[in-house]
């Protein structure tokens, strides 16, 4: 039945043509793991193409060195990732549709876009009518153990977060140069 796949030539161990599936990898180059940073920032934080694209051009026209500094602050001070890295949605995504959904308030109003960018001084807190939420009722448990960033401060007891400073670059996982090189091209 299967007599034609059994010559060499699609055998894996055969010289020069190993099958149809089995391909050599391709080098990397550095426009390739540029677009991977890209890509690998844009998942993380779960933004669109042009939302990306955008925080460049903010950070790019910024007078002075810091651009990469200025970029990292632009998207960590986006309210969703807050409200994941304070602690109170377990994933980014979760965090986006917990403020979509009207759950949280910034400086007593409430606020339904994720994109939006909290400053230093700005207060976070869960809506009145949320709390009773399935979301928030094992909040204390789930956070007793967990450390939230130095720029950031968040009250167990009262269910609010407070933007200490601006963020730090401490993720190590992501190459903001590359991403921004990829831009400048």
């Amino acid at each position: 039945m299967y007599d034609k796949c059994q010559t060499a030539k699609f055998s894996s161990t055969s010289g020069k043509f190993a099958g149809p599936g089995a391909r050599r990898p391709k080098q990397s180059t550095e426009y390739g793991a540029q677009l991977i940073e890209k890509q690998k920032i844009r998942f993380s934080y779960g933004i669109t193409e042009r939302q990306l694209s955008n925080y460049v051009k903010k950070a790019v026209h910024i007078k002075g060195a810091g651009t990469a500094e200025k970029f990292y602050e632009d998207l960590e001070s986006r309210l969703d990732n807050v409200i994941y890295r304070i602690g109170l949605a377990t994933t980014r995504r979760a965090g986006r549709q917990m403020v979509s959904h009207g759950h949280f308030m910034v400086n007593d109003k409430k606020v339904t876009i994720p994109s939006y960018t909290l400053k230093q001084g700005d207060t976070i807190k869960i809506r009145e009518g949320s709390k009773a939420s399935k979301l928030f009722l094992g909040v204390t448990e789930r956070n007793k153990d967990y450390i939230v960033p130095e720029w950031l401060n968040f009250d167990l007891n009262k269910m609010e977060g407070k933007i200490v400073t601006k963020p730090k670059k401490t993720e190590t996982f992501i190459d903001l140069n590359a991403v921004l090189e990829f831009y400048s091209r």
